[in-house]
């Protein structure tokens, strides 16, 4: 029969050898409480877009992005040119700015209920976005095509 070491040594053993790697092993790991050094978060910034819609053609224009909204087939589409008149005929059309800041196909049914082609605001002689002054809502001239696209 074989004697070994009683099974109190054998247990005790192993419990000092879990001790010790248990003791040695953190000190391998490194821990960092923060980082070294200065850390530069940017802001964001958040730019909402605003439209003029020109009811005659059903067409929206982004001041911001330089962009044309309306629908292609049962899409929105965003270009830089309006689709089927020039932009020198769309800006000389009756238009309105709009108060929404997200995509105009979320609002578009509403807005074509409430300014229906050939749409045009009562007293409309010399106001922004008519006939005869090419300056839209806002003040922004449009007669040019520096200003609208290409």
């Amino acid at each position: 029969m074989k004697q070994g070491l009683p099974r109190y040594w054998t247990c005790s053993l192993g419990l000092v050898f879990g001790g010790l790697l248990l003791g040695v092993l953190p000190g391998c790991v490194r821990y960092v409480d923060r980082p070294r050094g200065e850390v530069y978060v940017a802001p964001v910034v958040v730019m909402e877009d605003d439209y003029v819609y020109y009811p005659d053609y059903e067409v929206y224009y982004s001041n911001r992005r330089h962009q044309y909204a309306y629908r292609d087939g049962r899409n929105w589409v965003m270009r830089p040119a309006p689709r089927g008149v020039s932009v020198n005929v769309l800006v000389a059309s009756p238009s309105v700015s709009m108060t929404f800041h997200d995509s105009p196909g979320n609002h578009h049914a509403e807005t074509a209920r409430q300014y229906p082609k050939h749409w045009a605001p009562p007293n409309s002689e010399g106001r922004p976005g008519q006939p005869g002054n090419p300056r839209d809502q806002h003040g922004n001239h449009h007669d040019n095509r520096d200003n609208h696209g290409k």
